[in-house]
């Protein structure tokens, strides 16, 4: 696992669906959380003081290797298709990996946790409901 306690965190997307719940779950991990968006002042800024970077702004390859602080922990939650049909985050995976000590790939990356952390919650619901 990667620890999350202490670090600077930036969730780049502020949605109700990913960047809001991110931004609570790495708080509730202590984390030191920024949120930002596609029209922050200074957006490269505010990434590069992350300790871990979650990029969820529906922006394809918005976070570029530049933005991203040597040793850096990248989550990247975009699905973007792009005009030849084939699927980028909202991080520019080759740029960025020689820069970050972990990412995650577009597509394969979070989709799966995402669909089993799904199927869990309902699963819950479900046994809730019957109780």
């Amino acid at each position: 696992g990667i620890a999350v306690a202490g670090k600077q965190a930036v969730v780049v997307g502020r949605s109700a669906v990913v960047g809001r719940p991110m931004a609570w779950l790495l708080l509730q991990a202590d984390a030191t959380v920024t949120i930002a968006h596609s029209r922050s002042r200074d957006l490269a800024a505010i990434v590069r003081t992350a300790d871990i970077v979650v990029a969820a702004v529906g922006r394809a390859e918005l976070i570029r290797g530049e933005m991203v602080k040597p040793g850096a922990v990248v989550i990247d939650f975009g699905i973007n298709v792009q005009p030849d049909g084939t699927l980028v985050g909202d991080v520019a995976y080759a740029d960025v990996a020689a820069h970050a000590e972990a990412i995650t790939p577009v597509p394969g990356g979070t989709g799966p946790m995402t669909n089993v952390q799904l199927l869990e919650n309902l699963l819950l619901a479900h046994s809730l409901g019957r109780n």
